[in-house]
């Protein structure tokens, strides 16, 4: 009897390759790569350099000693997953947790569940949360964009928009005395505004993703979805009290919004297969970020929101499972 091995999903007749669609990943965040290097500087480039270095030489010990099967660095996906990881992080965080970084995301986020295709969680996303609760200092100290240098020191710090206006509201502040400290959309747009790596320009975010559209490499579903979701959700209550709550383009702009919309809620091993999945689980994940940003302890919640979503992802493929080829309709009997 013959016996077929199936592999990691997905599983998609195409010309495409997995090396092939990950180095289009990696091009199209080139735009956010160079942002980050003009207003971060010689930082940036260490977390890049350092998180690129340590991902691929995890996955590798990994796959050659404790696997033992083939190695595969030279397919991409850990380079996406350190290049996001970067992004994920302030541009100050110590080497050594940037190192624990990677190996959270490689070793236990990826290749425990058995390497690219099996993974349940975006690898990234898992390191970015781990780093977060472990070292909430360090992961929430935002160096403010200033330009491009080349010091090792540390640069000045400040609260992202997000960390102003839900410590502003909860000291009893309206928005409208909180407006004079939060960026304007255009400081939005180009990336002059306190964050990590990969989410102060909106610009270099929306390309690469534009990018990915017309490659093909994704879909619209997912981020329109999500997108979608939060300006709704965002407008009524902005529309209830606009005192109280930010308007919806400043959820869109700032913190992980389109970072996560574009790049990580889109990673076709930890997302639904079908287009009705995906937009429900574009909706769930704009929903819960709301929810967490208006009402939880943190200020962002596009990381937490992803990675619930991830956790129902196979109930969701179950419930939109296509109807198979070949397959005839049920006939109901007649009594």
């Amino acid at each position: 009897m013959n016996k077929f091995t199936i592999s990691g999903s997905p599983h998609i007749k195409s010309d495409e390759s997995t090396k092939k669609i990950m180095y289009g990943v990696v091009f199209a965040m080139v735009p956010a790569m160079l942002v980050s290097i003009y207003f971060f500087g010689f930082q940036a480039i260490r977390v890049l350099v350092l998180a690129s270095i340590a991902s691929l030489f995890f996955e590798w010990v990994i796959q050659k000693y404790l696997i033992k099967g083939p190695v595969t660095i030279d397919d991409g996906s850990a380079l996406v997953t350190a290049i996001l990881l970067a992004f994920n992080v302030p541009s100050n965080l110590p080497s050594w947790m940037i190192i624990i970084g990677a190996l959270i995301a490689i070793g236990m986020a990826k290749m425990s569940f058995g390497g690219l295709g099996r993974n349940i969680f975006n690898p990234a996303l898992v390191a970015r949360v781990f780093l977060l609760i472990s070292f909430p200092v360090q992961m929430t100290s935002w160096p403010k964009p200033e330009g491009f240098s080349i010091g090792l020191s540390d640069a000045t710090t400040g609260a992202t928009p997000l960390g102003i206006v839900k410590e502003g509201l909860g000291a009893g502040k309206t928005m409208s005395q909180l407006k004079p400290e939060i960026p304007t959309y255009i400081q939005d747009l180009m990336g002059q505004m306190g964050g990590s790596m990969g989410e102060v320009s909106a610009i270099a975010l929306i390309l690469g993703g534009l990018y990915m559209l017309w490659k093909k490499i994704i879909t619209w579903h997912i981020p329109v979805a999500m997108l979608g979701t939060v300006v709704v959700f965002t407008s009524i209550l902005w529309g209830i009290d606009s005192e109280h709550f930010a308007d919806p383009v400043f959820h869109l702009l700032t913190g992980g919004m389109l970072l996560g919309a574009i790049f990580m809620a889109t990673d076709m091993v930890s997302s639904p297969m079908t287009h009705g999945g995906q937009i429900v689980f574009g909706v769930g994940i704009g929903i819960l970020t709301v929810l967490i940003r208006v009402w939880g302890a943190y200020p962002e919640g596009v990381s937490f929101a992803i990675l619930l979503m991830n956790a129902v992802v196979p109930l969701i493929n179950k419930g939109f499972k296509p109807k198979r080829f070949g397959l005839k309709p049920a006939v109901s009997k007649k009594s």
